[in-house]
């Protein structure tokens, strides 16, 4: 019984580590996100060629966060599922500005989703670059996705500005808590037999 009571206070009070992979396609700002999130600041970036993974701590939560470059996202997927093992959290960066590749945008979500490793992900979309002119709206990105089609999912929009930081925390809140609630119900990442 102590054992019981202890993994629930940690998990409602003490720290707790929860594995998050970032997607998107190439330009959306996952980058930026990871390393304002990480250390407060805007980094000039190049575009990620495989992976970056920082540990990222909101309040009580430290999650270790893989930042998946987007170029050539196509040539990467078949080796995605080696970063969705023991997931907990999806962060999917999408570039608000992007009018023309939401339908692929959407198609990679989906695939993503659907995998039999992040079944269990809670889902987190960044609507980034909202400060810009032109911009769709989370309500426009949430429906280019498809993410009102989703049923017995966990998921949320927040529209971002990487570079001022706007709406990170408040994304970063959501996901904590709704993560907090997974685990407290028994769920967990899926972790495939070989």
């Amino acid at each position: 019984m102590g054992q019981a009571f202890r993994k629930l206070f940690d998990t409602f009070f003490g720290n707790s580590e929860m594995r998050v992979v970032m997607l998107g396609l190439d330009a959306a700002g996952k980058t930026t996100i990871l390393y304002k999130l990480h250390i407060g600041e805007v980094l000039s970036t190049v575009p990620t060629i495989g992976f970056n993974v920082e540990k990222v701590q909101y309040k009580n939560v430290i999650f270790t966060v893989w930042d998946i470059g987007g170029q050539g996202a196509w040539k990467l997927r078949p080796l995605w599922k080696h970063f969705f093992n023991n997931t907990d959290g999806l962060i999917y960066v999408v570039d608000s500005l992007d009018r023309e590749r939401i339908g692929w945008a959407k198609e990679q979500f989906q695939a993503i989703i659907k995998d039999p490793l992040m079944l269990n992900a809670v889902i987190l979309v960044f609507a980034n670059k909202q400060d810009m002119r032109g911009a769709m709206t989370p309500m426009e990105v949430c429906e280019g996705l498809g993410l009102y089609d989703l049923k017995n999912r966990k998921w949320h929009i927040q529209g971002t500005c990487a570079l001022r930081g706007d709406g990170l925390n408040e994304g970063l809140a959501w996901l904590s808590s709704k993560l907090k609630e997974h685990k407290a119900a028994g769920f967990s990442a899926i972790a495939p037999s070989f």
